[in-house]
């Protein structure tokens, strides 16, 4: 019985010490955000969005291979979420109500250890069997070059070098960037889940309101010339929602969720 008393003692403190590392009260925001990456890395519905996202893609590139223009053919693609899984990163820092961080991203993608999401190396290596050029535009710094590239080599994925890795300079907008490419290349595809990663008309902090018309308008290209790759745990999306204000608290997110999620009555 002593034996008894002594290990339930014991279990109940270390329970009691664990329950000091793990908050208390969750937001909605960052419980929403532990969910997103639970699905993201333990979903076959996930990888199967993502197989079916790429699977269409190849169908895309044969089919512009086979009216090749005076310009060679490229593929342009974001990285984050598109190309390489940052899900762990995520969860580590929303399953203790934590928000993003520039700080501890950096520490996250100098490790270059970043998964990568189902189908996109296969593809990617296929365009660049077919000779198509591979451009990586990207929203991280200049100073994650050296982490970006060692995880895109990781994985021996084509075109990873400083040409064709391009990274954020002085604005976000990634059009300037798509320009320079269009300038030598006839871009036949471009892939990723954040929509300022296809057209400018996503640019300058939209509303809910102003891209849904925006994405309405360019329906057709969705699955021919755009590839998005599903990613419910963050984006311009989120921002749109509260209205591009970095500043809010998370009680001030939960409750702009509760006053905008429908619910059953």
């Amino acid at each position: 019985m002593k034996k008894l008393l002594l290990l339930t003692g014991l279990l109940f403190t270390v329970i009691a010490a664990n329950a000091q590392d793990t908050p208390k009260d969750l937001s909605t925001a960052n419980g929403g955000k532990v969910w997103s990456s639970l699905y993201q890395q333990r979903a076959a519905e996930y990888k199967a969005l993502c197989f079916q996202a790429y699977n269409m893609a190849k169908l895309r590139l044969d089919a512009a291979l086979k009216h090749k223009g005076k310009k060679p053919l490229a593929v342009v693609t974001d990285i984050d979420e598109t190309l390489l899984d940052n899900s762990p990163y995520d969860a580590a820092r929303a399953i203790n109500n934590q928000e993003f961080d520039l700080k501890a991203w950096k520490q996250w993608t100098a490790k270059g250890i970043a998964d990568t999401v189902p189908g996109a190396p296969s593809f990617f290596k296929y365009a660049a069997s077919k000779g198509v050029v591979v451009f990586y535009i990207t929203n991280r710094d200049e100073d994650e070059r050296l982490g970006t590239t060692q995880n895109l080599k990781l994985y021996h994925l084509p075109y990873a070098d400083d040409t064709h890795i391009i990274l954020k300079q002085a604005v976000s907008s990634k059009e300037a960037r798509r320009q320079a490419v269009l300038s030598k290349y006839n871009i036949v595809l471009l892939c990723g889940d954040n929509l300022t990663d296809f057209d400018a008309l996503y640019d300058n902090k939209p509303s809910e309101e102003s891209r849904m018309a925006t994405t309405e308008k360019l329906k057709k290209q969705f699955g021919n010339k755009y590839i998005i790759i599903p990613n419910p745990s963050y984006g311009d999306f989120e921002n749109a929602i509260f209205k591009f204000n970095y500043k809010l608290t998370s009680a001030q997110k939960d409750s702009v969720i509760k006053s905008l999620i429908k619910l059953d009555k």
